[in-house]
């Protein structure tokens, strides 16, 4: 479904960023892997040949500028940019969240973006390419203890649908995924440093109607489709992968 296709990632070394990253790899799609350590180096390895780990923090518009140049003098071009880099702490009320914290987590989450898109526009509007960001459903419902992680995500909805529009008339699909509970290596550490792991697994899975909640290639499966050209009609559109989570129904 990716055959030929160039694919840059952000936060591509664990969790979603990963599982989306071996998905592309497997289906034919040269991958560079962006993150903000020397793992993307070992990730690429382990990819095979052909594809590309650059370090690069998203929030710093001078390093994603230098980073999309390496990965265009590499590749030759861009077909997509999925934007999936983000941050998740703090965990609290809005009136308890300091200005460093709420300037972390927007700064990686939305400005990260702008910096993508600034930088892999010319690329992408050449090959008529695709933008995929990984929000989260809370982003659309809240979640309690979360204020400034939701409120970016919900930033990010917005911004995903007025850039579809924006670049439409370009050829340029702009879509999200909207996950849920996803098992990554930072839920399973969360959970094991819960008081009760074992009752708080089962919370997780109750939450999702389908009854459980999944690993991370459920999500990387939805995000091979939106771009994919099997999606070529598909741009503002915000894809929930949830399992049904927010229907609001419990298993009994």
């Amino acid at each position: 479904m990716l055959e030929g296709k160039m694919i840059m990632v952000t936060g591509g070394a664990d969790g979603i960023g990963w599982a989306c990253a071996q998905a592309y790899a497997k289906l034919g799609a040269r991958v560079a892997i962006l993150g903000i350590d020397d793992l993307v180096a070992a990730r690429a390895a382990e990819l095979g040949g052909g594809h590309l780990g650059v370090m690069c923090d998203v929030s710093r518009d001078d390093q994603v500028k230098v980073a999309v140049e390496r990965v265009l003098g590499e590749f030759g071009g861009l077909d997509g940019v999925h934007n999936n880099a983000g941050v998740g702490v703090p965990a609290k009320p809005l009136h308890t969240t300091t200005d460093a914290e709420w300037n972390t987590i927007f700064d990686v989450n939305v400005r990260g973006m702008l910096h993508t898109t600034r930088h892999a526009f010319e690329a992408l509007r050449r090959s008529r390419g695709s933008i995929l960001n990984t929000s989260s459903l809370v982003g659309s419902m809240g979640q309690a203890d979360h204020a400034a992680y939701a409120a970016s995500k919900g930033a990010m909805n917005a911004l995903t649908l007025s850039m579809a529009l924006d670049y439409a008339p370009l050829g340029i699909r702009v879509n999200a995924v909207l996950p849920a509970g996803v098992w990554t290596p930072m839920l399973r550490k969360w959970n094991a440093a819960q008081p009760h792991p074992e009752a708080m697994e089962q919370y997780l899975n109750s939450i999702h109607p389908l009854g459980y909640c999944p690993e991370a290639d459920v999500i990387a499966d939805a995000c091979v489709f939106l771009l994919s050209d099997k999606a070529r009609f598909v741009t503002g559109h915000l894809m929930h992968v949830t399992g049904g989570a927010e229907l609001g129904y419990r298993r009994s």
